[in-house]
């Protein structure tokens, strides 16, 4: 009998325990957390915001009073990862993770980089002294309303960037520049002046950039001699000779690029070869 009512107990704790398993229920997040990464500059940008919906209500001056600090999301304050140094709105803001931070108005919002990530929605204990930095953007109206609010980089260069914040029918958008340029021209001198490798990269970098596009023809001959059927190389060194008024040298060089691209049947380098000769005739 004693046997019996043990295995009884034991059937009913079983049972007990699978209906709290079950009655835990997993719903979607009313405002559910998003996490976007994008390569930027020499590293990446990366950003962690909740997302709320509008959901019919007024969003901004009302959900979202005007003139009040606000966590720029939903739930945990969004967050947001410099991988490298930058400048933000023209001021300098070192590698790391920073709380955003905004006082939307009408007009313009205040953006604010905080330092302390613990805050959270807790706005009421925001201490001005925790800021990094502060700064002022107009906003732009949308033509077409936002549900949810999203945050995204956008007009991407090599060295510049716009975050941009977009809800219901309020766009706001800040810059952000990476200084690039001192970093690789100090590896272009470490590797390439003093360590004679990578000339290809070098001399493209040089073109792009307007640099001493001499002294970029130098490091094309030297990467075409490494490898003198490369006819990619071949086109920088052309396209370095028509930048540096050397027409007939340029065309010369394009016309072995067209022979070896032929060869590997690679139509995109013939064409760009033949444009090269065209812009020679100029």
């Amino acid at each position: 009998m004693l046997q019996k009512i043990k295995i009884f107990t034991a059937a009913i704790a079983i049972t007990a325990s699978s209906l709290t398993v079950n009655a835990q229920l997993k719903t979607p997040a009313p405002s559910p957390l998003q996490t976007i990464k994008q390569n930027f500059a020499l590293s990446e940008v990366s950003i962690e915001y909740s997302r709320p919906s509008a959901k019919g209500r007024v969003v901004f001056g009302d959900v979202v009073p005007f003139g009040k600090i606000w966590r720029t999301g939903a739930n945990s304050s969004t967050k947001i990862t410099f991988g490298e140094d930058v400048k933000v709105e023209g001021q300098n803001v070192a590698a790391g993770t920073y709380a955003l931070y905004s006082i939307p108005n009408k007009d313009n919002w205040e953006l604010m980089l905080y330092k302390d990530l613990t805050l959270g929605g807790n706005t009421g204990e925001y201490k001005k002294e925790n800021e990094l930095i502060r700064f002022s953007v107009k906003t732009a109206s949308l033509t077409e309303k936002v549900e949810t609010f999203e945050i995204n980089v956008a007009n991407i260069t090599s060295s510049t960037a716009n975050i941009e914040l977009r809800w219901e029918n309020t766009k706001v958008a800040f810059n952000i520049v990476a200084d690039i340029d001192t970093k690789i021209m100090k590896n272009i001198e470490k590797n390439v002046i003093n360590d004679s490798r990578p000339y290809y990269q070098a001399a493209s970098y040089y073109y792009e950039n307007n640099k001493d596009l001499k002294l970029a023809l130098e490091w094309a001959d030297k990467a075409v001699s490494q490898n003198p059927k490369a006819y990619w190389v071949l086109l920088l060194k052309a396209k370095i000779q028509l930048k540096s008024t050397d027409k007939k040298g340029a065309a010369a060089t394009a016309t072995q690029v067209i022979t070896l691209a032929k060869e590997d049947q690679d139509d995109a380098y013939v064409k760009k070869a033949e444009q090269i000769i065209t812009d020679s005739k100029k």
